[in-house]
């Protein structure tokens, strides 16, 4: 029997691991219906960031924080990177709402404190605001040990967009799926992923054919920051845009109830083959819950579409139809 509850070799899911996206989903619409609405409610929904009317502009704001990726960074004492993941899980998704990130602020919770951490989490915070355009304009460090074990990180990112050039969000059936490369694991499903890394093995141990990186390295690498993006998007006529993050491929379905068929997506890397190999996880549930190597898609015209991928780095990697679900891999999610 594993620390999951689980015997060797039995297939592993997200929910065994500890996370329900069902059960997140219905406590997120509780708290939402619960929490209500000032004067500006109706301007500030959205699927990646609330946009509250602000004139001419949108203010844009997005919070996110790093997750269980955080353990595996305790297990490592290497907390350099997660500043990057926490800049990028916000920035990000302003980007996909179809605004620019402006300014940063963190609130970092901790047991105890600790000088080195800390240092190492304001340099990775530093990193991830060079690389995303955004100033970081404060922050709060709360000490609170009897409702912290280690640490926690999550941050706020505030940004602007003219009112015309947010995404509408949607997507019409003939549009192109443009994507872009994932960095890797990026920051979530790590519960899963830490799972069934340490099934048969340690953080430490050696990542399969990659000897100069640990297993808890990989796991690491930072989420990609897509701001540059931003641009080619809108001079590209984009409908709307998806962050891959919490629950993976079907992320699509935010565009809208259509038929999303993905035939030519990025590879995925290496460490995703690692998780499902480990763990015994499912090809459906490694699509429900990581990126699988594109991390960023984009909804837009099909005459558009090579031209932006071209100029992007990007690639076309399928196509909008009439009907529901994502087919992806011989996949329907």
């Amino acid at each position: 029997m594993t620390e999951d509850g689980n015997e060797d070799g039995d297939e592993l899911t997200y929910a065994d691991a500890g996370v329900d996206i069902g059960d997140s989903e219905a406590a997120t619409a509780a708290l939402v219906s619960a929490a209500g609405g000032g004067a500006a409610a109706a301007e500030s929904e959205g699927e990646y960031a609330g946009l509250l009317d602000i004139g001419d502009r949108y203010l844009g704001l997005a919070t996110d924080g790093v997750g269980t990726k955080l353990l595996v960074a305790k297990a490592l004492s290497d907390y350099s990177s997660i500043g990057i993941d926490c800049i990028a899980m916000n920035a990000n998704d302003l980007v996909a709402a179809g605004v620019e990130p402006v300014a940063f602020v963190d609130y970092l919770a901790v047991e105890e404190p600790d000088e080195r951490f800390a240092q190492q989490i304001g340099e990775g915070l530093s990193a991830g605001a060079t690389e995303a355009g955004v100033e970081l304009v404060g922050g709060e460090t709360a000490v609170m040990p009897e409702v912290i074990s280690g640490l926690d990180l999550a941050g706020t990112c505030a940004g602007l967009a003219p009112k015309g050039d947010v995404f509408e969000g949607r997507a019409e059936p003939g549009d192109a799926l443009v994507g872009w490369a994932s960095s890797g694991i990026h920051s979530n499903g790590l519960t899963l992923a830490r799972k069934a890394a340490t099934r048969e093995g340690e953080y430490g141990d050696p990542f399969p054919g990659d000897d100069d990186r640990t297993v808890g390295e990989v796991l690491l690498e930072p989420t990609r920051i897509y701001t540059d993006l931003l641009e080619p998007m809108r001079s590209h006529d984009v409908r709307g845009a998806a962050h891959v993050t919490g629950g993976g491929w079907t992320n699509l379905e935010r565009f809208g109830e259509r038929r999303y068929v993905v035939d030519d997506p990025f590879p995925a890397q290496s460490v995703f083959e690692f998780v499902q190999e480990r763990g015994n996880v499912s090809d459906a549930e490694m699509h429900r819950t990581f990126n699988m190597g594109t991390g960023f898609v984009a909804t837009l015209p099909e005459d558009a579409a090579e031209s932006m991928a071209t100029e992007t780095g990007g690639r076309v990697i399928g196509r909008v139809e009439e009907g529901e679900g994502v087919e992806i891999r011989g996949l329907s999610l």
